[in-house]
């Protein structure tokens, strides 16, 4: 499998700053974050699966987007994963023909441009001998990260989370792990927003990663614009010694 970074950012200004989204192999988006804007017309068409990990603007801006753009290029709807209650969310404040219209009707019900298809904590969802499996996360919303698994790696991607001591319970077993995205959105001074939000900053990640046993790449998403430096230099100061480094826009990773 092939990943590539197509935004990373707690936030937007500028070319750099994209908002979460991962584009897997050609296919399949993690999250469709403002970043899926600088895919070409031609990418675009090419998506068939979305994998949300939660219904906050900054992962799924794009959905409508996208699907209002490549609807009518395409012979089969667009799929969004996601859990039961992240769907309902997204049909009831998004897709809702208030804010964009409900292309789970468009063109015709029988027949439409995008469909869903609810996904459970730890049941894989197989596509083409790659497996996606709903992660538990703890956020402000209901909330979910992904494992994705080739069969020869897997990459693990924690989702927006506060402290979670299951996600930790499952990543340890994944015995193939190569690579570990992992958020920490605010710095140190802020920790009362990274909690009440639901969010890391530098020290609790600290916390976070000493219950990981795995040996494995750490990367870090969703830094606050105009925070970045600052974060990265608290995460240095607390856990160098694992050696993580800052998520970057078309950093491609393989697995």
């Amino acid at each position: 499998m092939r990943l590539r970074v197509l935004g990373c950012s707690g936030g937007i200004g500028g070319r750099h700053l994209r908002t979460t989204s991962f584009l897997v192999d050609n296919d399949v988006l993690i999250d469709a974050g403002t970043g899926v804007g600088d895919l070409s017309l031609a990418e675009l068409t090419q998506i068939d699966h979305v994998f949300v990990t939660h219904s906050h603007l900054d992962h799924v801006t794009s959905i409508p987007f996208l699907v209002d753009t490549v609807g009518g290029m395409r012979d089969h709807p667009l799929t969004v994963y996601a859990t039961g209650s992240t769907i309902e969310i997204l049909k009831n404040h998004l897709f809702n023909w208030a804010i964009w219209p409900d292309f789970s009707e468009i063109p015709t019900p029988e027949a439409p441009f995008l469909r869903y298809e609810e996904v459970e904590l730890g049941r894989p969802v197989t596509l083409m001998g790659r497996k996606f499996t709903a992660l538990p996360a703890i956020h402000a919303v209901p909330a979910v990260g992904y494992h994705l698994d080739s069969g020869q790696g897997s990459l693990v991607f924690s989702g927006d989370t506060g402290p979670n001591d299951e996600f930790w319970k499952i990543v340890n077993q994944i015995a193939n792990l190569k690579v570990l995205i992992i958020e920490t959105a605010f710095s140190n001074k802020e920790r009362y927003l990274a909690e009440i939000s639901r969010h890391l900053c530098p020290s609790m990640l600290a916390d976070e990663l000493a219950k990981f046993e795995r040996r494995a790449e750490i990367w870090i998403t969703h830094l606050k614009p105009g925070e970045v430096e600052l974060i990265m230099e608290e995460i240095e100061a607390s856990i160098g010694s694992l050696r993580p480094r800052m998520l970057q826009n078309d950093q491609l990773f393989e697995f």
